[in-house]
């Protein structure tokens, strides 16, 4: 019996068929089989597909709905008007009567403090890069190996990322004064000589910032990295040890390459926070001594607020804007690609 037919009893036919049909009929007691409609599955498949995708729509924008409006309320909006903004010679206070066109953005790459800024953020990006992370690297292994007091380390570590950048920049700044503290320390020490114009001299302040930028930042890089290094299995290292590899040959063939996905998130997040520096800066030097430590958002701020030339300020706030989003298309595209590989979706229904 085929699929599309189906059985009916005739002991007491009442089906009301038609005439034609009733010499037709089988003997009483026997199965009848009656044609009705066949099924088209091929249009159930697709309504059920249909209501599939729209619920799948629909929990879309239930769940992202509200971080998407968020995200263009005080993301992409605040970055549109900056570029109308920076159209103009405004000073923060009246209509915006003075178009200029591309003046703003002319003046901002021509300027020589300005140039120099973008040269400082990217000095504080490779410097971060070639310090911060082999540092960070090696502690992060010491502190996962069993040792006494290894919770207590790792949480001291971590204490300067917990601190403000404003408590941070005041302690540092009234530590590196002239004659201050840390001098006393380095004369108590017999290193009398080394004292410096820590925060004062244009060509070693920059140094003195990266130093405590380092210090400041480290602690999160150590985290970061011993979170990732509980997941590299501990089974290759016993494999390894069993067939005679050192402890540092294990980390360095086994843990950190392993260890790869995680020191390219922190590499990026490193590139996007050097590349956005100002807390730090403006606290301590404010982008002096004469420009010397000066960066993208130190000078936008100095030109946007303290000198109300909101017009100027915003074309530069677009330019850092343009530099950091193309920084990190790149290194997501040519950098993150195989990390990110299963976890972006590339149709949804």
């Amino acid at each position: 019996m085929s699929s599309n037919q189906f059985v009916r009893h005739t002991d007491n036919d009442q089906s009301g068929l038609p005439a034609g049909r009733a010499s037709a009929r089988p003997a009483p007691g026997r199965a009848e089989v009656l044609p009705y409609a066949p099924i088209d599955r091929d249009a159930a498949g697709a309504g059920h597909k249909r209501r599939n995708r729209l619920r799948g729509r629909a929990e879309i924008a239930l769940f992202a709905g509200p971080a998407l409006v968020v995200y263009l309320l005080f993301v992409m909006v605040p970055v549109g008007l900056a570029g109308y903004y920076g159209f103009f010679k405004w000073n923060g206070i009246g209509p915006l009567t003075d178009f200029v066109g591309l003046d703003n953005y002319v003046r901002a790459l021509s300027d020589p403090v300005f140039i120099g800024a973008i040269g400082h953020n990217f000095f504080f990006v490779i410097a971060s890069l070639l310090v911060q992370g082999p540092i960070a690297i090696g502690i992060a292994l010491l502190l996962n190996r069993p040792m006494r007091g290894r919770s207590f380390f790792r949480v001291l570590v971590f204490v300067p990322y917990v601190l403000s950048e404003v408590i941070a920049g005041v302690a540092w700044l009234l530590l590196l004064q002239p004659n201050g503290p840390f001098d006393a320390l380095l004369t108590s020490l017999g290193l009398g000589d080394a004292v410096q114009l820590w925060l004062g001299d244009p060509t070693i302040v920059l140094w003195t910032m990266l130093a405590v930028i380092s210090w400041k930042y480290i602690g999160f890089a150590i985290i970061l990295f011993l979170a990732g290094l509980q997941g590299v299995p501990e089974e290759l290292a016993e494999a390894a040890q069993i067939d005679g590899a050192s402890w540092w040959q294990i980390q360095r063939h086994i843990t950190i390459p392993l260890l790869g996905p995680t020191i390219r998130i922190w590499a990026f997040l490193s590139i996007i926070g050097s590349l956005q520096l100002f807390d730090l800066v403006w606290i301590m030097t404010g982008g002096g001594p004469a420009n010397a430590t000066s960066t993208m958002a130190t000078y936008m701020i100095n030109f946007g607020f303290t000198r109300s030339q909101y017009g100027y300020g915003s074309a530069v706030a677009v330019i850092l804007f343009i530099i950091s989003f193309a920084i990190a298309i790149v290194y997501q595209r040519f950098v993150l690609r195989r990390d990110t590989e299963g976890a972006l979706t590339r149709r949804v229904g």
